[in-house]
């Protein structure tokens, strides 16, 4: 093995290496065992919270305190497989406790944000360059659960449907078919849309 082989090595190992062992490393001061977790998972807290109608800044700041929180339990946490719930689970506390302290009121806790390029796709087969405007009409124009299942469905990396359940306080069997009956909600609102943009006297686009 050459020297270039030598020096890839600690990085092919850290990023193989599982969340137990992370924690355990973060928490006694190994600081690229922590970059590891942040990298991980940023997105994820990132796209959480960016859900509640909170500024960049109000969102920066919770989003450090998401990862405080992290820093003072990395060796309580009792099943490290489930960190990525429980990281979902502090940003939504973190997000309302901040909210409701300003008395700010949210009509939807999970908001569809077009300005925040890092939120993770709805759907791979729905969306396309040329429609993603009306694709963001019609996600706006679906109900508060359906919305907040699916921003939960799509976050980077994907949340179990444990830690999901968690989160909207309904069954895990029951998520599936929620996001069946959502999906099939919102083609039909694109539909409609499409339908109205055509006019009553122009046929169906090909």
């Amino acid at each position: 093995m050459d020297y270039a082989d030598d020096n890839a090595l600690p990085s092919v190992l850290m990023a193989e290496r599982p969340n137990g062992d992370l924690l355990a490393a973060a928490a006694d001061g190994d600081s690229q065992a922590w970059s590891e977790i942040v990298d991980r998972y940023e997105r994820l807290v990132w796209s959480v919270v960016r859900g509640y109608r909170l500024d960049e800044a109000a969102s920066s700041d919770v989003s450090q305190t998401v990862w405080l929180r992290l820093v003072e339990n990395c060796d309580r946490i009792r099943d490290p497989e489930r960190l990525p719930g429980w990281l979902a689970t502090t940003a939504r506390n973190e997000a309302l406790r901040l909210v409701r302290a300003n008395k700010r009121t949210i009509p939807s806790e999970f908001e569809f944000d077009l300005v925040d390029e890092s939120l993770p796709d709805l759907d791979a087969s729905l969306i396309k360059e040329e429609r993603l405007r009306r694709l963001v009409e019609a996600f706006n124009e679906m109900g508060d659960d359906c919305q907040k299942l699916l921003r939960l469905l799509t976050t980077d990396p994907p949340l179990e449907y444990d830690a999901i359940a968690e989160l909207i306080e309904r069954p895990k069997g029951s998520i599936g078919p929620t996001r069946a009956r959502c999906i099939e909600k919102l083609r039909r609102i694109m539909e409609r849309h499409d339908s109205a943009s055509r006019g009553p006297h122009e046929g169906p686009s090909r």
